[in-house]
């Protein structure tokens, strides 16, 4: 019996089958992409952390991450423990890199909300380096940083990266002459209370050679931004100082 393609019902069914047909093909791509960019993100996430302390692929000044063929088997090597803190409590986690620190970070508006802080532990050369990331926002949308710190927060490693800001400005805060200024800067004023760094523009130091003033030189032309790293160091940083305390009175 031959079927009659003139008729509204077969046309109707025809689009049926064609929408069922699409969106069956769609929703396994979509599947298979999200799976894609997840394993994606993980590894973005591990080179930052390594890059924070140290172990990347860098000549003279370029920036340059581990490959990513690398990166979780290094993260594995360096990265010896995983925590979150959480109040008072410290807790191990080996999935702590998944902890959503925008999430964190807005839920942490609620005063009844205790937000989750990642911590990662490196031991390299023999030392441990606590990295954190922070978040914060510059002149057009989030910047953040994972920042490696000793002990004495001390800054040893940085990695900072933006979301939309000006090329040839704020967006050189991800360029090495930016970021190797903040090694060597302590978060710690002389009396050993939180003081964070801050990106100046009248900071007398344009070697920066003084460690110990709290100061790197701004980048000309991208005060807003500058001023977001200083906020963000502040106010992310200064929540994990109960912890370093901890490690120095035991």
């Amino acid at each position: 019996m031959a079927i009659n393609t003139e008729k509204n019902t077969y046309t109707l069914l025809f689009a049926i089958g064609l929408v069922v047909i699409v969106g069956t093909l769609l929703a396994a791509i979509d599947a298979s992409l999200k799976d894609k960019i997840r394993v994606n993100k993980t590894l973005e996430k591990q080179q930052n952390i390594l890059y924070a302390i140290g172990i990347n692929e860098n000549e003279g000044n370029s920036v340059s991450f581990i490959a990513a063929e690398k990166a979780e088997e290094e993260f594995n090597k360096y990265i010896t423990k995983q925590v979150y803190i959480q109040g008072n409590d410290v807790v191990e986690d080996d999935k702590a890199y998944l902890i959503d620190v925008k999430k964190e970070k807005a839920l942490a508006k609620d005063p009844n909300h205790k937000r989750k802080l990642p911590l990662f532990i490196a031991e390299k050369d023999g030392r441990n380096l606590y990295v954190a990331p922070i978040r914060g926002k510059g002149l057009w949308d989030a910047i953040w940083a994972y920042v490696s710190i000793d002990e004495d927060m001390i800054i040893r490693g940085i990695y900072f990266d933006h979301k939309a800001e000006t090329p040839g400005l704020g967006a050189n805060i991800k360029q090495r002459f930016f970021m190797d200024d903040f090694i060597g800067e302590s978060l710690l004023d002389n009396e050993g209370n939180f003081k964070g760094v801050t990106v100046s523009k009248t900071n007398l130091d344009p070697k920066n050679e003084d460690k110990y003033d709290n100061e790197v030189d701004a980048i000309a032309g991208s005060t807003i931004t500058g001023d977001g790293v200083t906020a963000m160091i502040r106010s992310d940083l200064s929540l994990y100082q109960p912890y370093f305390n901890s490690l120095n009175n035991n």
